[in-house]
């Protein structure tokens, strides 16, 4: 699925979207479609790092990455969802700061099709409104999400608020993005870090013991 790749990196939106429909309608397994959007995404990253890509790729990838979501969706729902009783609630976000939604919106959509209940956020939150919505959503796990480096900072505002609020020992906090590594892990203080969506659930799904 190269050519899917190159259009998605490419910011072509029609050519993506079309091709994504075509390899739908071929009966390509959906979570082959969601790696080659994955990996697109990850190369999008590294070209805004290089300073060759900039806001408004970023704006374009999450747009296209959203539409693509909308697609794949009802395939894996049907292949590999888990229907019935909510495995518990998922709180997400894109830390303040950082306005990117690629990846973010993946993530939400494969939480719900595997038994969350999911509560996205948005873009840029900031530490204040997750302890706010985590009071009134009650999460079991917390989903931080950042592209850039200088995410790792409104992350650690993040947990440490969890702390004062005396939230910490009752939910987990996972955070995501092309960045995160262990060392990112203990700075922030989190739990576990992912750079798969994927493996992001797999780990959401262990936790709530499922």
């Amino acid at each position: 699925m190269q050519d899917l790749l190159n259009a998605i990196v490419e910011m072509m939106e029609d050519d993506a979207l079309a091709l994504t429909k075509k390899y739908l309608a071929a009966g390509t397994p959906p979570l082959q479609l969601v790696d080659v959007y994955k990996e697109a995404l990850k190369v999008i990253g590294e070209r805004f790092e290089k300073g060759t890509y900039f806001v408004p790729e970023l704006i374009l990838a999450g747009e296209m990455m959203n539409a693509a979501s909308s697609l794949i969706k009802p395939y894996i729902t049907t292949e590999e969802g888990h229907g019935g009783e909510k495995v518990g609630r998922f709180l997400l976000g894109t830390v303040e700061g950082d306005i990117h939604d690629i990846g973010k919106g993946m993530v939400g959509m494969l939480m719900d099709i595997n038994g969350f209940e999911v509560k996205d956020l948005g873009v840029d939150v900031s530490a204040k409104t997750f302890i706010e919505e985590a009071k009134r959503f009650q999460p079991h796990i917390i989903g931080l999400s950042g592209l850039l480096t200088l995410s790792f900072d409104s992350m650690r505002q993040v947990v440490e608020a969890l702390r004062e609020a005396g939230m910490r020992d009752t939910v987990k906090v996972i955070i995501g993005g092309g960045q995160m590594d262990e060392h990112a892990c203990r700075h922030v203080g989190a739990d576990a870090w992912v750079t798969d969506a994927v493996a992001g659930v797999k780990r959401a799904l262990e936790w709530v013991g499922k």
